[in-house]
């Protein structure tokens, strides 16, 4: 399966080429675009859930609790993902898991930025949301009409901007680690707004990458599990263009 190109580490080819190869250990029936968009709403109401879940712990004076399931939601999830990514057959399983704990995630960070902002951009957290969903659509619609169509010219250009831009994250980690601080990376000048719109535009993008490798799974006979393992691929690239939309937003509403 070396068509399966993507920039998303999730829907990589060395895993689709492990799926292909474990298809007849799994059983003959093959995956679906219907399918992994099926289990990705559901992953996706598992999200919303966790993150209600979570922003009413703060309505509730419990920011202790909604600060530990935050806590439990990164670094959760990151092992889950970790997990999944090395065994996609596990997806079926955990991808519900790792749904919940982003929810408990995004619920928490969204209210550390809604507090933040609650003066100078009360409809900060509504904003992102809806924009999330906005852009996700968009690009669904953009993809499914062919308007933009994945070429190899069009994939090699996203994947080099996405792994640019997760070098220039390990990069200002690392230099943090230094208490170096690179201050385009967190202020509202117009450098920093600049990098924010690039790197929302590349997550943006990789939305179609990961539309056109569960299409491109499902027609060339990937495992049934692997429906859940797409619409877990898009489901980390959702969480990544709604974290970048926030942080772009909160800039602006820095400059207010």
């Amino acid at each position: 399966m070396s068509i399966f190109k993507s920039s998303n580490p999730t829907l990589s080819e060395k895993i689709w080429n492990k799926a292909d190869g474990n298809i007849h250990a799994i059983g003959t029936e093959t995956m679906t675009v219907r399918g992994a968009i099926n289990k990705f709403g559901f992953l996706l109401l598992l999200v919303i859930g966790a993150a209600v879940y979570t922003w009413n712990l703060h309505a509730q004076f419990a920011d202790n609790t909604m600060n530990t399931l935050m806590m439990v939601g990164i670094f959760g999830g990151l092992i889950v993902a970790i997990a999944i990514s090395f065994k996609p057959n596990w997806a079926p399983y955990l991808a519900p898991l790792y749904a919940i704990l982003e929810g408990f995630f995004l619920g928490g960070i969204s209210v550390i930025f809604n507090t933040m902002f609650a003066e100078k951009y009360p409809g900060l957290i509504m904003q992102a949301v809806g924009l999330t969903f906005g852009v996700s659509i968009a690009m669904f619609l953009l993809y499914n009409f062919r308007i933009i169509k994945v070429t190899d010219k069009l994939r090699s250009v996203i994947i080099s901007a996405t792994m640019g831009i997760l070098l220039f994250y390990i990069i200002t980690m690392v230099l943090g680690l230094f208490h170096v601080n690179v201050g385009f990376t967190y202020d509202s000048s117009l450098l920093g707004i600049g990098i924010s719109i690039f790197i929302v535009a590349i997550a943006a993008l990789n939305l179609l990458l990961d539309f056109d490798m569960i299409e491109r799974g499902a027609s060339g006979g990937a495992p049934k599990f692997m429906e859940w393992y797409g619409a877990f691929g898009l489901l980390v690239t959702i969480v990544w263009l709604y974290i970048e939309i926030l942080k772009l937003l909160s800039r602006f509403a820095g400059r207010k």
